[in-house]
């Protein structure tokens, strides 16, 4: 189908050739696009070439959604109407997705979706009490699971000696072939460095726990307290204070995504991000004797040679390991309650089939 949108505005909100390719498949005249901006209890703000405008869920689309993951989040494009001369709009479709960053619910089953059309993440850990190699772990699976590049940011450096910082770049640097940025928004220490970070059209996105200081890295980018901060605690370390996730715009042309921290970081069918985020072990499987190794007890298995060797840190094969059964595990899962749901729905057909049963 021919598209009949004017692009061109939509073009600094990260609306490339790649979706410019599917929009026609979405095949609903009348309708233009925007990018979803928030999300909160319900209610969405898009974001067209005009503004900002609220936004509800059309009927149609309510009526179709089967869970979460089919529901617009934060980073979407979506077609839309308009109404009310243009303060309001309803959204109709949700284009494909470039790229995903998602996790397990916090508490229990299903999937939490986090922003879409991410360009990359930063991944974003205080060099004090909140630094964790096994927690950067598991966001750079989430990144590589979701097609994302990941960039760590280790913030707070005026906290700690510049011996204990190269300490912890260098730890942070080896879990990862991702690029590391040290950064002080206290002091200005290496902000530069992360504002080269961000590229004009391109959406990135701000990931860690609570008190790591990523409204504060937000705020110094726009030049201003936008978004509220609390006072760092006598041990240095922050409060939470991000309630919603939010894409916003920067004066130099790059959007960027601020999210709540996480305390829960559950992996969600992440068996291919588990290979992809673990680079230095799927290099070292490749040498393995058989292509099935899980790399646990078999012969001819050069991970376990090159643990035994020291080439491969002991705490990234654990943490391997501990995020690959948890990948698994989360993946059996789901398939059994596929399974559930088919063989309840076959028994609700079959006792339709069979009718009432008669008395006498």
């Amino acid at each position: 189908m021919e598209l009949r949108v004017d692009v061109t505005p939509l073009r600094a909100l990260g609306f490339d050739a790649w979706f410019e390719a599917r929009a026609g498949e979405l095949g609903l005249e009348g309708c233009g696009f925007a990018r979803v901006v928030a999300v909160d209890r319900g209610a969405w703000l898009i974001r067209d070439g005009s503004g900002e405008i609220p936004a509800e869920l059309s009927g149609r689309l309510a009526f179709q959604t089967e869970g979460p993951a089919d529901l617009p989040c934060v980073g979407d494009w979506v077609t839309v109407s308009l109404y009310n001369d243009g303060a309001a709009a309803l959204i109709h479709r949700v284009f494909p997705r470039r790229t995903l960053l998602r996790r397990k619910a916090p508490g229990g089953a299903g999937v939490q979706l986090i922003a879409a059309n991410i360009d990359a993440a930063f991944i974003v850990q205080s060099c004090h009490f909140d630094f964790n190699p096994a927690r950067l772990d598991r966001y750079l699976v989430m990144a590589a699971q979701g097609q994302v590049e990941p960039v760590v940011v280790l913030t707070k450096t005026d906290l700690i000696d510049p011996q204990e910082l190269e300490h912890k770049c260098a730890l942070a640097g080896a879990a990862t072939r991702a690029r590391v940025i040290a950064l002080s928004a206290h002091t200005g220490a290496g902000f530069a460095d992360f504002q080269q970070a961000l590229a004009p059209g391109r959406t990135y996105c701000l990931l860690g726990s609570s008190g790591v200081g990523k409204t504060t890295l937000l705020n110094r980018l726009l030049g201003r307290e936008t978004f509220g901060t609390s006072a760092v605690s006598a041990t240095g370390e922050g409060t939470h204070t991000t309630t919603r996730r939010q894409l916003v715009m920067l004066g130099q042309g790059a959007m960027l995504v601020d999210t709540p921290g996480m305390r829960e970081l559950g992996m969600a069918g992440a068996g291919e991000g588990v290979a992809t985020g673990f680079d230095e072990v799927a290099a070292l499987a490749e040498h393995c004797r058989y292509a099935d190794c899980r790399h646990e007890n078999e012969p001819g298995c050069a991970v376990r040679a090159a643990l035994a060797s020291g080439a491969l840190r002991a705490d990234r094969y654990a943490s391997y390991l501990k995020l690959r059964k948890e990948a698994e595990f989360q993946e059996l899962s789901a398939l059994d309650k596929r399974r559930r749901d088919k063989a309840f729905g076959r028994l609700v057909k079959e006792v339709k089939e069979r009718g009432p049963r008669r008395r006498g």
